[in-house]
């Protein structure tokens, strides 16, 4: 199963066009709150249900709170949110500017990741900074990381998905991978066996890190309130640190 990362890094561009919205009233007279998620993308989703990824289990979370049932609308190309009909996505960045052209409106963020280096344990790596010439590293086809560290000139190798630019270094391919936090730490978890060594973020790299909030399809005001109001009280008591840890992921506070 491929580790890629639905929605995250501005997937939905373009997509929510048509698509309509719903306020909080009319989802609780349906008793229904919609979430659009990718049907096989581990640790995110997963349509197979076992495990049935972060995403679905933080949808579920927000949906009690709001008193209401989940309902996963699964779709794979951004062209499919246009018929889906659901009201959230998750993982999304949280920047207007990013969001722009999504017409996403975003809650108060949850969680801070970005692009970090995955390494052998062995490796003398301690930063994208300490990258030269000499090292070789894995990076999406057409990121953001892909582009920063071109720029200096680093040796890359393009992936289409972030599990194989991980496989490559377990494997001894390439130095290291830029990659998710998300991605590092649930390929750990499902490879304890080849189990790389992952670097901090740096924050001095603003291209590379980001907050994450929940994508809402043109809220109205309640419902935007509902989700904020959610979100805090399943930080407040721990529910969403414990959905994220069962993937393996150890959530940092936004900033």
């Amino acid at each position: 199963m491929k580790t890629i990362l639905p929605f995250m890094v501005g997937a939905v561009i373009g997509l929510i066009g048509s698509a309509q919205a719903r306020p909080l009233d009319a989802i609780r007279s349906t008793g229904v709150l919609g979430l659009c998620a990718h049907p096989n993308s581990l640790p995110f989703a997963n349509k197979a249900g076992d495990p049935p990824g972060f995403q679905v289990e933080l949808g579920q979370a927000l949906a009690r709170e709001l008193g209401v049932s989940l309902e996963l609308d699964w779709i794979i190309t951004r062209y499919q949110m246009r018929s889906a009909g659901c009201d959230i996505l998750l993982d999304v960045i949280a920047d207007r500017e990013a969001q722009g052209e999504t017409n996403l409106r975003i809650s108060k963020p949850y969680y801070r990741t970005g692009v970090v280096l995955a390494v052998p344990p062995a490796s003398k790596l301690t930063s994208f900074k300490s990258l030269d010439g000499h090292t070789k590293v894995g990076v999406l086809v057409g990121s953001f990381a892909a582009m920063v560290i071109s720029q200096r000139r680093v040796p890359t190798s393009t992936f289409g998905f972030e599990i194989d630019s991980l496989e490559a270094v377990a494997n001894h391919e390439i130095d290291a991978a830029a990659v998710t936090p998300t991605a590092a730490s649930y390929f750990n978890l499902t490879h304890p066996d080849k189990a790389l060594r992952i670097l901090d973020r740096d924050e001095s790299e603003a291209n590379l890190n980001w907050n994450v909030a929940v994508g809402m399809v043109r809220p109205d005001d309640s419902l935007r309130d509902a989700i904020d109001g959610a979100l805090e009280r399943l930080r407040a008591d721990g529910t969403v640190e414990r959905i994220y840890r069962r993937y393996g992921v150890i959530l940092q506070s936004p900033k």
